[in-house]
């Protein structure tokens, strides 16, 4: 039984370290977006580019991150976790060197396979080494302090970019690792499942990752219309059909397919990729449109989106306290709504806008929908399945929420009308902007519509979460097994 107590100098060191760790990662999703514009004219990037910069980060770890947690069971949680960290460290610096687009694309695929050892490592430290009656307020603590890191994120990589340049958004991480590393070293203990999972679906992992590059390839060169898209896209299809073979004959599946069997799960994780695909096709945007179109600079547009964060910072266990006694229902039906109200108002944001009569209303309102239905989802995705696979069930959801992003990113620009160099044209970038929304608006009411016609109230007695604070815009948090 974990016995590191909280209040002990080990258990403070602890907390620092996978603090540390998980932030690299969660800061470089939340501040990449503000850099993008400043990458493409020193890079020489066409928007395809760019859309890799973000994209193939996301497709090695959506596709690994559950892959990534089984490693940490089975070979020690902490070894897996500094090597998470090294690789990230390593890949950030590639990133930062990048002499043209397509070095630091691949630097960004390795920055994923880091992010998916280090991410569930982190919190998996956490619930192994803490005493239990300790064990949710470290979780608590560690939730927080990632929501803070996720809330300075887009204003320090505004900073960076304004001021030392964009690279600086990468090597940020090295000194960051210089310091995480050698602490979970010397004070984090080993601990490891041993026997609970000797295989590992590495076909699986491979396949899933396989078939999100290649579809996602599709879908950024489809305006090409080439041959090459089309085989590409048939085998991207054919990844995807050849990862559920697997899955369903496999002995030991990485997404077992039989936990669909449960409804009210299947339903929630159709909200979430509802949810999760407009919000990364508007972050993505919205940080170009702030920069190309309304002329403001990196700090100012990563300064802007601040308040979305800090709401959810300040009011997210509220809101699932809120769901215990409503049901989950309410919540996740009015929450895309009114994120849905928030991408209608941005079409008010065009040349010129003014921050507190344009910006602000719809970011605001944005923040308030976040708020609503980030926490109950999550609840939901818990209570939907047995404690024993929690952990499980928390992983696939927030690796479908991933992948709904990475193909949000990749297909938005493609049906908006976006051409290559869209970016470096603000009258183009702005009126296909004004078609993105309404179809970002329009996949929200669609998750919307799910969650009332599917979502139910769960059972009583059901397996709550231990993240209650959470502040990041890319996915739902990740909850470990209950223990």
């Amino acid at each position: 039984m974990p016995d590191v107590r909280l209040a002990s100098s080990q258990g403070k060191w602890i907390l620092l370290s996978t603090v540390l760790g998980s932030s690299m990662a969660l800061l470089d999703s939340t501040v990449v977006n503000v850099a993008l514009p400043r990458i493409g004219r020193d890079l020489g990037a066409s928007l395809a580019a760019l859309q890799w910069t973000v994209n193939a980060y996301m497709v090695t770890l959506a596709g690994l991150i559950l892959l990534g947690g089984s490693l940490g069971d089975h070979y020690g949680r902490r070894k897996i976790f500094v090597l998470g960290v090294v690789w990230f460290a390593a890949a950030s610096l590639l990133c930062g060197l990048a002499v043209n687009s397509a070095m630091l694309i691949a630097a960004r695929a390795l920055q994923g396979i880091g992010g998916a050892l280090l991410t569930p490592g982190s919190l998996a430290i956490i619930q192994a080494s803490f005493h239990p009656d300790d064990r949710s307020r470290a979780v608590g603590l560690w939730s927080g302090f990632g929501g803070i890191g996720a809330a300075v994120g887009p204003f320090l990589g505004g900073w960076l970019v304004a001021g030392p340049g964009w690279r600086w958004v990468f090597l940020l991480n090295v000194p960051v690792a210089l310091l995480c590393v050698p602490v979970a070293l010397r004070h984090v203990p080993e601990s490891e499942d041993g026997g609970e999972h000797a295989r590992f679906d590495a076909l699986g992992a491979a396949l899933g990752a396989l078939a999100l590059a290649l579809l996602t390839y599709a879908l950024i060169e489809a305006r090409a219309g080439s041959l090459v898209v089309a085989l590409t896209a048939v085998a991207g299809l054919a990844a995807a059909v050849a990862f559920v073979y697997v899955e369903r004959h496999r002995p030991d599946p990485m997404l077992p397919p039989d936990i669909f069997a449960s409804r009210q799960f299947t339903a929630v994780n159709l909200v979430t990729v509802c949810v999760y695909a407009a919000f990364g096709g508007f972050f993505f945007l919205t940080a170009l449109q702030l920069q190309v179109v309304a002329g403001y600079s990196p700090l100012a547009a990563g300064t802007a989106l601040l308040p979305t964060t800090v709401l959810m910072l300040l009011f997210s266990a509220r809101s699932g306290a809120l769901a215990d006694r409503t049901g989950p229902r309410l919540p996740l039906t009015a929450g895309p709504l009114l994120c849905a109200a928030a991408m209608l108002l941005m079409l008010r944001v065009g040349p010129h806008a003014g921050y507190l009569t344009d910006v602000l209303p719809a970011v605001l309102v944005m923040g308030a929908g976040m708020v609503t239905l980030v926490a109950p989802l999550t609840a939901t995705v818990l209570a939907s399945v047995g404690t024993a696979r929690a952990g499980l069930a928390s992983g696939i959801n927030n690796a479908a929420a991933r992948a709904a992003g990475l193909i949000a990113v990749a297909a938005l620009p493609l049906l908006a009308g976006m051409g290559p160099e869209a970016y470096r044209s603000a009258p183009a970038f702005n009126a296909a902007f004004d078609r993105a929304m309404p179809l970002c608006a329009g996949v929200l009411l669609l998750g919307s519509a799910l969650a009332f016609t599917l979502v139910r109230r769960p059972a009583p007695g059901c397996r709550r979460p231990e993240c209650r604070t959470h502040g990041s815009v890319t996915a739902p948090p990740l909850e470990g097994r209950g223990r």
